[in-house]
């Protein structure tokens, strides 16, 4: 039999509902017909749940966006627009980050704890790219968001939540649009069309349609904000205060002076004058000064990737009998997108050597990765380095599904479908040297007398076919044919593969007091497989070098199989008795069991308890869990560069180092002073990151629960009005997490002996005892603790003569997010305070982060969305408003306001900077011109032109703020005009 519900409030409910729960623009959806002779509503799932039902408001609490909001939204990618929720915050990728966003992808991460703890649906299927941005905006439905744990329900990675994307069906005609958009600096423009195509009859429909997107980028010297990378604030060092800079690293170089020559500069570093030729110690070289000598490269970075995008999709069914229908799904994206940095750093710490015997070394010692004495320069006659990404998506959904009765007439449903996915990406890397050829050049080289020409080799050897050069004049025209001689391409391939199969089967069993009582049950095998390689050009070394000097990676090749079943259970224990108006409960459990590590359960209960017809309760405590990806075990080697603010091999003293003799000091000095100077100047590390296999680290799942309380209000006194909120909690132990540089330091001094092992010092020269490298494992470290509340209000107000009027809030606060490093370590073991507080790049904290990947991190105690919508006949408004909260960015050091490379600990006392709220407001006319079926759509984003907030050298590497919370664009005209047939 049909499911039904006996009260009519709720098909009004559902009416509403469909008007007014998209905050990103309302639409005046009509109410659903209130015939009372019908009041049979067609049961339909909720995401969250694998219980057919006629109840829209369930346990779960879901956030709707539905195709009014998509269509009327300004914003460049779907991703942008999942991205603008207020429970969607933390460090976000998306094309606005330049050093992780150059492929066009956006990641969507739930309660701050990243997109690997937020499961991505397409029609509840998982979409194995999990980027929204690669699904085609023109055959999106809406888009449903789960904000609690759903681990019971979906598997590995529902922790923090679930974004479905629902797509088109049953489509009737045809349509065409066209939209633009461009900034108010006249760049950033946009453009792009869709079709959209459907056909139905009484046996089945068929829709499809292609979709293209064209994005132009914005450079970071194109907006005032990012124009600069601000090296310090409040800074104690010479000179004093505030200035313009960047990078040690400049055209003209940065050379460690040599003991030798100490007597002659009376300083650590020197740089060499612009016209000289570097072949004299005591005249062509300066000493190195921050203020004069650091190389902005703020300016030819990038704050919109560009990128062009294709997108092609088909959804059809048919059915085969009554009750037997036949479906198909396909999606496929192309993406072609790129990245651009400043010019490659050449140098002895990234894999020059330069022999003491090369004619062009005025020092006379090696500079190389093994000895200390170091050098680096920016090779700007390389141009900027630039990746060109290439990304296909593919994504086919199939099977079959019907219904049956089965006794006392209860309808069953079951589906036996299949899903595969497949995402391929090719990658060119440009703008870097080959330093194997560039090696040879610098090696021993001498003057012949005869030819009066620098000859590789020795006067006794010497060596053919090799060009000597000076690495120390770039400009030297020699020395630049040399580097265009050496440079190369480095291509790299990434596969990755999922295939599913599953049955699905849910259906009625009994009745109690309160309802039918409903089973679900599933069963399913997923695979997963990725196949990643590099040229042997950009493959890392264990000093995390490459023949390309940088941008170094590895191959990486695994797979995994998981089987598993759920069990769902809904029972409507009693309803429409005093105070018990309804009270439903619902039990779900899911066994997954992995290849890759072994077995988990997880379990979930929540309670519906409606008092009274108005007022919802609702509570849901589930076990959540995340499985090691493919590349947390198997990746390989892979460049990084964090920063450390504490290292215990630092000595301040004359006599003996009292931790010279540690397994994590070797190379450290036995006796004297000793100070690193990655900790004294805030320079970066070079590090290398990688799987838990290379580093030969055991790994399993991170899990935890999520806990979710509460109150929904629909008042019959006032039709269209709902008001809810829901506090929330999650917590998660053994965080799968790439453990950073200051976490091993730490862990290795904390006695995790293991760990000491993976700290490479130099062992010689005048760098003896720095960190030469650094491995970075990835494995299970760490316990993260968030709770806050959600808020929501949505209105529909009676119809007046001068139209109807929408109002809707969506807010979301979060009053906890703390990290613990390394639970029960001891000194190791420290509690980060995320909320409210940003977390500079190259932070300890910002390391540690999930989700940041090394990056930045951002929390705002307040997130909010709201909109006010109107409709009169043919014309519509809506005016949205989007609301970020202040924060906090502090230094434990007295000494300055802010510390220069953000490394203040939120949790330690000392001086802060304190930030006030953002608001951006946004704007959209719409008018449909009926008599050709024709509709335009005119609208500002960021109509006051508010800029980001200007965080100094806390993310000189993105613009000078976050941009993954942040509009860098500014004001953003768009139009489009949409006609139907």
């Amino acid at each position: 039999m049909n499911l039904m519900s006996n009260e009519l409030f709720k098909a009004v409910r559902y009416a509403l509902y469909a008007g007014t729960t998209a905050v990103v623009g309302l639409s005046a959806a009509p109410v659903l017909a209130q015939d009372e002779s019908s009041q049979q509503l067609e049961t339909i799932t909720v995401t969250g749940s694998n219980i057919r039902r006629v109840d829209i408001e369930t346990s779960n609490p879901v956030v709707t966006i539905d195709r009014a909001a998509i269509e009327k939204t300004g914003k460049l990618t779907l991703g942008d627009l999942v991205q603008s929720l207020p429970a969607v915050t933390g460090p976000n990728t998306n094309p606005q980050v330049n050093n992780s966003g150059g492929s066009g992808f956006s990641s969507i991460g739930l309660r701050g704890l990243g997109s690997p703890r937020t499961l991505v649906l397409i029609n509840g299927h998982r979409f194995l790219s999990g980027d929204p941005n690669a699904i085609p905006a023109n055959m999106v439905e809406r888009i449903e968001v789960l904000t609690s744990g759903a681990s019971a329900v979906y598997g590995s990675d529902a922790i923090a939540g679930v974004v479905n994307f629902i797509l088109r069906s049953d489509y009737q005609g045809a349509e065409f649009a066209l939209d633009y958009g461009i900034s108010d600096k006249d760049d950033g423009e946009s453009q792009g069309y869709s079709f959209t195509f459907g056909h139905s009859t009484d046996r089945g429909s068929i829709m499809g349609g292609i979709n293209y997107k064209k994005i132009d980028g914005v450079l970071s010297g194109h907006r005032d904000f990012s124009a600069n990378a601000v090296s310090r604030l409040g800074s104690t060092s010479s000179p004093i205060g505030t200035f313009v800079g960047g990078s040690p690293a400049s055209p003209y170089g940065r050379i460690r002076v040599p003991e030798e020559f100490r007597d002659t500069y009376d300083c650590t570093f020197i740089a060499r004058n612009p016209e000289a030729s570097g072949l004299n110690v005591e005249t062509d070289y300066h000493c190195y000064v921050n203020a004069n000598d650091l190389y902005n490269y703020a300016t030819v970075n990038l704050i919109m990737t560009p990128q062009e995008r294709t997108g092609l999709f088909l959804n059809g069914n048919y059915k085969l009998t009554d009750n037997v229908e036949a479906y198909l799904s396909v999606l496929s994206n192309k993406t072609s997108a790129s990245f651009q940095l400043a010019p490659a750093v050449y140098g002895a710490v990234y894999g020059a050597v330069v022999s003491a015997d090369s004619y062009y070394n005025p020092f006379g010692v090696e500079f190389s990765p093994s000895v200390g004495d170091d050098f680096r320069a920016r090779l700007e006659s390389l141009g900027n380095r630039a990746a060109a990404n290439g990304t296909a998506n593919n994504q086919v959904s199939t099977g079959f599904r019907g219904s049956f009765d089965v006794w006392n007439d209860y309808q069953w449903n079951w589906e036996l479908g299949y899903d595969y996915g497949h995402v391929h990406q090719s990658t060119k890397t440009l703008g870097l040297p080959g330093l194997g050829a560039l090696n040879q050049g610098t090696g021993p080289s001498f003057l012949d007398e005869v030819t009066g020409e620098v000859v590789c080799g020795t006067p006794d050897d010497p060596i053919a076919n090799c060009t000597p050069f000076n690495p120390f004049n770039l400009q030297d025209p020699n020395t630049v044919a040399a580097l265009l001689a050496s440079q190369q391409i480095g291509v790299s391939q990434f596969f990755q593969i999922q295939k599913v199969k599953r049955f699905d089967l849910n259906g009625g069993l009994f009745e109690l007091p309160g309802g039918t009582v409903q089973l679900a049950l599933g069963v399913s095998k997923r695979d997963e497989y990725i196949n990643s390689n590099v040229d042997t050009s950009l493959l890392i070394d264990f000093n995390g070098n490459c023949a390309l000097g940088s941008q170094c990676a590895s191959a990486l090749q695994g797979g995994y199989d998981v089987k598993e079943a759920y069990a769902e259970l809904f029972i409507p224990i009693v309803k429409d008795i005093p105070f018990l108006h309804a009270l439903n409960l619902t039990l779900g459990d899911r066994y997954s069991k992995f290849s890759s590590f072994g077995s988990t359960n997880n379990t979930k209960i929540a309670l519906e308890w409606r008092p009274i017809e108005d007022l919802l309760l609702r509570g849901t405590v589930a076990e959540v869990f995340r499985a090691p990806t493919i590349g947390n075990i198997f990746s390989g080697a892979g460049s990084d560069a964090p920063r450390i603010s504490r290292d215990p091999c630092d000595y301040s003293g004359t006599g003996t180092n009292p931790n010279a003799g540690h397994p994590g000091c070797v190379g450290v000095p036995s006796t004297g002073p000793f100070q690193n100077e990655a900790v004294q100047s805030g320079s970066q590390l070079n590090a290398i990151a990688s799987g838990s296999a290379f580093a030969g680290f055991p790994i399993g799942p991170e899990s935890g629960k999520s806990f979710d309380f509460g109150v929904v209000y629909d008042p019959n006194w006032l039709e269209g009005l709902s008001v809810s909120a829901d506090m929330w909690r999650l917590y998660l132990n053994n965080n799968i997490t790439n453990i950073g540089a200051q976490s091993v330091i730490d862990l290795c001094f904390a006695g995790q002996t293991e760990y000491c092992s993976l700290i490479r010092r130099f062992q010689s020269g005048n760098g003896a005892g720095q960190i030469q490298t650094l491995l970075e494992p990835t494995g299970n470290l760490g316990r993260v603790d968030v709770e806050g509340v959600d808020f929501a209000l949505n209105y529909r107000l009676p119809e007046f003569s001068f139209g109807r009027f929408n109002v809707a809030l969506n807010a979301t606060y979060l009053s906890k997010y703390d990290l613990q490093t390394a639970p029960g370590l001891g000194d190791a073991n420290t509690v980060y305070h995320y909320s409210g507080h940003f977390m500079g790049f190259g932070s300890a904290q910002a390391a540690a982060c999930p989700g940041a990947g090394g990056g930045v991190c951002l929390f705002p105690r307040w997130r909010a969305q709201s909109s006010i919508g109107w409709q009169m006949g043919a014309f519509d408004a809506t005016w949205n408003m989007r609301y970020i909260g202040g924060f906090r960015m502090g230094s434990p050091s007295p000494s300055q306001d802010t510390h220069p490379y953000g490394t203040g600990n939120a949790s330690l006392d000392g001086l802060y900077t304190d930030y006030g709220s953002t608001t951006y407001h946004d704007i959209q006319f719409g008018y449909n011109i009926e008599p050709i079926n024709t509709r335009v759509d005119l609208g500002v984003n960021n109509v006051g032109d508010k800029q980001p907030p200007f965080l100094y050298a806390n993310n000189t590497l993105n613009a000078n703020t976050d941009p993954s919370n942040f509009d860098l664009m500014g004001r953003y005209y768009f139009g489009r005009v949409t006609v139907k047939f």
